[in-house]
């Protein structure tokens, strides 16, 4: 039974070494694959640079792309301005059309208003002149009517 005992207690204990192997192994791993990474990064970063910047320069290194690069970026440039002018263009006179539209609102509520204003003016001085002809015309009457009084009784004084 002893032996038993010390066999089984000896092999719990490669079991326990074994798990904390594979543990270690793991963290090792673990370690090893990180400090990969750090290294890999700016390493595949700077190639790329170098890579965008020898394919960015290539067409500029001789003549004829040189020649092909510049006319693709005056035509770019060209097409540019050309949209700009259009869309510049069409804002004017979207502009200059609005503008023409309010102005002929606004004159024509200008002489809406300054017509019925002159009617007003006209029927004023019209009833004015009516009511002042009438007015004229009863004070005119009274005093007929005033003198032929006073000259009847002058007239009957000087008789008396």
């Amino acid at each position: 039974m002893a032996a038993t005992g010390t066999a089984t207690k000896s092999t719990t204990q490669t079991q326990t070494a074994s798990k904390d192997e594979r543990g270690i192994d793991t963290a090792v791993a673990y370690v090893r694959q990180t400090a990969e990474r750090a290294v890999d990064v700016p390493v595949g970063a700077a190639l790329t640079v170098a890579d965008n910047v020898s394919e960015t320069v290539k067409p500029w290194t001789d003549a004829v792309g040189r020649e092909k690069e510049l006319k693709q970026l005056r035509t770019q440039v060209t097409r540019e301005l050309n949209k700009l002018e259009r869309r510049g263009g069409q804002a004017r006179r979207k502009a200059t059309t609005r503008a023409r539209s309010t102005r002929g609102r606004i004159e024509r509520e200008l002489k809406q208003r300054r017509n019925r204003v002159e009617r007003s003016v006209k029927q004023g001085r019209t009833t004015a002149e009516r009511e002042l002809k009438a007015r004229r015309t009863r004070v005119e009457k009274a005093v007929k009517d005033v003198q032929s009084a006073v000259q009847e009784r002058v007239g009957a004084e000087s008789a008396s």
